[in-house]
């Protein structure tokens, strides 16, 4: 074939094309196993947060900006709990979401860590069974709690080393509680949950890479 600008042009355009088109499938695929991947995980998370259940109802709220996931549990007739998958962007490492579990009267049944990017060995071991985190908010009414380490002048307990992540951890299931009292009818509407505190000092602490 003789060579044209015409000819280079048309070859281009179909290289192109056939590149384009496989992209395209390939992202197609990989979305779908991304997305299936995803639904599992949110399966195993609820599980793992809440007591045995037939079936769920799911709503969402914007509380501080952020996407909060509501799940009602139902078995029967019954509603056994909400699982509320929470987050902060207040990290040392930047954005931690949480599962939380909560009883019909707001007790809080486990906390399972869906993401998080902070220091290992430190501010990581938030996702430990048994956690010094988990362990201060467990089987506790939520609406009895004030969500502030020792060391903010609250009562609960913070991860050695990791307050920054310590107190992420609790802005995420402060947040997750606002969305629980909505979903049951306690409150109309969150009010929100303040993290300018954390937000503030975690981003100075970053910079000199200390997490308390």
């Amino acid at each position: 074939m003789k060579s044209t600008l015409f000819n280079m042009v048309a070859v281009l355009f179909t290289i192109t094309l056939i590149a384009s088109a496989g992209v395209g499938a390939v992202n197609m695929i990989t979305a779908d196993a991304i997305a299936a991947a995803k639904e599992q995980a949110t399966k195993e998370a609820m599980a793992n947060v809440l007591p045995a259940f037939d079936s769920n109802e799911q709503s969402e709220q914007i509380i501080d900006d952020m996407p909060i996931v509501v799940y009602k549990a139902i078995k029967g007739d019954a509603v056994v709990g909400y699982a509320v998958e929470s987050m902060t962007k207040s990290g040392f490492g930047g954005v931690v979401r949480l599962m939380v579990g909560f009883s019909p009267e707001g007790v809080i049944l486990n906390v399972n860590v869906l993401e998080q990017a902070e220091t290992p060995g430190l501010g990581t071991k938030m996702c430990d069974e048994g956690n010094a985190l988990l362990s201060s908010i467990k089987d506790k009414n939520s609406g009895d709690i004030v969500f502030k380490v020792k060391k903010d002048g609250g009562e609960l307990d913070a991860l050695t080393a990791a307050t920054i992540s310590s107190r992420a951890y609790y802005d995420a299931v402060a947040r997750a509680r606002e969305a629980y009292w909505v979903a049951c009818g306690g409150k109309s509407a969150a009010d929100g949950v303040s993290g300018a505190t954390s937000n503030s000092e975690g981003n100075a602490a970053q910079k000199g890479g200390n997490n308390e």
